[in-house]
């Protein structure tokens, strides 16, 4: 084989691996599907174990039910405060109505304003992806459950 056929094969086995790995990293995404399951989970395991039980494993990092890559949940009360959160624990008991997205979107208080019209919805939003680090669009499935809402969201590629 000729140094420049060599050459040519790396280039070409490169672009594969490159291709695979862009495959692998979008697989390795939570679906929409994925996202409402979680949610379902959530609020059912808060309605069988009470609120306090269901808060600390939502919260739990290591829960792998409700940890799932870049999946995972997060409960606000109807006033905005987090009683739960995935990804932080220092969320927990803080109040978030105010809070804006980059692009200066009151996400939370759109979805405490569609619970109180809503048993489920979807919101979107720009936040910060667990996985890559960066902030990307964000798209989360919610429940309303008594006071709270519960949502999972997923990021968009």
């Amino acid at each position: 084989m000729s140094r420049i056929d060599a050459m040519k094969m790396s280039v070409a086995l490169g672009a594969v691996l490159a291709a695979g790995m862009a495959f692998a990293a979008a697989e390795s995404a939570a679906t929409a599907k994925e996202a409402e399951a979680m949610v379902k989970k959530g609020v059912a395991y808060i309605k069988a174990n009470g609120k306090e039980k269901g808060y600390a494993e939502i919260t739990n990092r290591d829960n792998k039910e409700f940890h799932d890559r870049d999946l995972y949940l997060a409960v606000h009360r109807i006033d905005g405060t987090a009683v739960a959160h995935g990804t932080n624990e220092k969320m927990v008991g803080r109040n978030f109505i105010d809070m804006k997205d980059m692009d200066g979107k009151e996400y939370i208080k759109e979805r405490v304003e569609l619970m109180k019209t809503k048993t489920s919805f979807w919101t979107d939003y720009k936040f910060n992806n667990p996985v890559s680090r960066k902030i990307e669009p964000k798209t989360a499935y919610c429940e309303r459950l008594d006071d709270t809402v519960v949502c999972g969201g997923i990021y968009k590629k």
